[in-house]
């Protein structure tokens, strides 16, 4: 059981650390608009995990992984939104570079906390693989005679506060480095790398298959 438990908090965080779409636009948030948006963003993302690792335990997004048609119209729907979101941090990024008189970019008005969870939670909804990965990925670990309903939602729960307490640590890290992503050429680039970034991972995921 401990060996079981172990294996699945290393394997857990080993996914967490993988590097994706959310990664990326909890860096965003976080170096642009500081921890709160970070951590909203956050906390937006581990809501859709969660509702994935729930339909996992339900047998919904088995679904998913049984037809080719359901997970192909998922598929480009998150391609499609994850392009969007994109080429709008892009266009922002352009905008930006007409300086104001003292070398400052022109601010936005900063995201809501909503916002921010909004996001987050848009961005980890558009992947259907972890659909797909919660529903192979969690009853690996269920224990023997569990019920496994019951054990998925508990791992589900656990996946999740570690996912948690990575992303938490990655938002921590970069605002403490507030100071240097507040530079306005620095946040321009940001908003270019990032788009960039989401839009390439949106064409991958448009062109790979299961």
């Amino acid at each position: 059981m401990l060996d079981g438990l172990v294996a699945f908090v290393v394997a857990s965080l080993l996914v967490s650390m993988a590097p994706g779409p959310t990664t990326v636009v909890i860096m965003r948030q976080s170096a642009r608009f500081g921890r709160s948006a970070g951590t909203a963003a956050v906390l937006g993302n581990e809501t859709g995990w969660l509702l994935w690792s729930v339909t996992a335990a339900l047998g919904l997004s088995a679904l998913l992984q049984a037809s080719r048609l359901a997970y192909d119209v998922m598929r480009i729907a998150g391609a499609v939104v994850l392009v969007c979101l994109g080429a709008k941090m892009v266009w922002q990024a352009r905008r930006g570079t007409v300086l104001r008189s003292g070398g400052e970019l022109p601010e936005g008005p900063r995201p809501s906390w909503w916002r921010s969870y909004r996001l987050g939670l848009l961005t980890n909804l558009a992947n259907p693989k972890a659909a797909v990965f919660a529903v192979s990925f969690l009853p690996q670990f269920v224990p023997a005679g569990a019920s496994v309903p019951a054990a998925l939602l508990l791992l589900a729960l656990a996946s999740t506060l570690i996912d948690l307490a990575w992303y938490v640590a990655i938002v921590s890290l970069i605002t403490r480095a507030k100071r240097y992503f507040q530079r306005p050429a620095i946040q321009r680039r940001l908003e270019y790398l990032s788009g960039t970034v989401l839009i390439g991972l949106a064409l991958r995921l448009a062109a790979q298959a299961r």
